[in-house]
């Protein structure tokens, strides 16, 4: 795997594809990293879609100056190939916690739906947010 790894980056335009890809794909597969600290419904692409995100971490400095209000980092994977996606900056009150584990939602992604997680035991279901509206009332 050395060998591949050096072969790899000493090839001029391969080089650059080849060590961005590998950074990233280091970070979120890392066993010791935490890349993805929890699994989140958000609306996207727009108002009546919903996908699984991950909460990555909040807006860099900067960004965060020109946002208002508390704004989280998520990433939306593409399926069945969770290395794509698009990078969100959300308003944190337009994300909704799910109680699935990462793995959980991963496994989730990338069978395209078809692998589901098990239910949440009793109890355990994340709180829905402060004014937000069941989606789906019932009644």
């Amino acid at each position: 795997m050395e060998r591949w790894d050096a072969l790899l980056n000493r090839i001029p335009i391969v080089k650059s594809i080849y060590s961005s890809v590998k950074q990233v794909s280091d970070t979120l597969f890392s066993t010791s990293g935490n890349a993805f600290r929890e699994a989140v419904l958000v609306q996207y692409p727009h108002a009546h879609s919903w996908t699984i995100a991950f909460v990555t971490g909040k807006p860099a400095h900067e960004v965060a100056t020109h946002l208002s209000g508390e704004h989280v980092s998520v990433y939306v994977p593409t399926t069945p190939n969770p290395t794509s996606g698009f990078f969100l900056m959300m308003p944190r009150d337009h994300v909704r916690p799910l109680g699935m584990s990462v793995d959980q939602a991963l496994k989730h992604i990338i069978s395209m739906g078809v692998v589901a997680p098990p239910p949440a035991p009793a109890g355990l279901a994340p709180p829905e947010r402060p004014g937000e509206a069941d989606p789906n009332p019932r009644g």
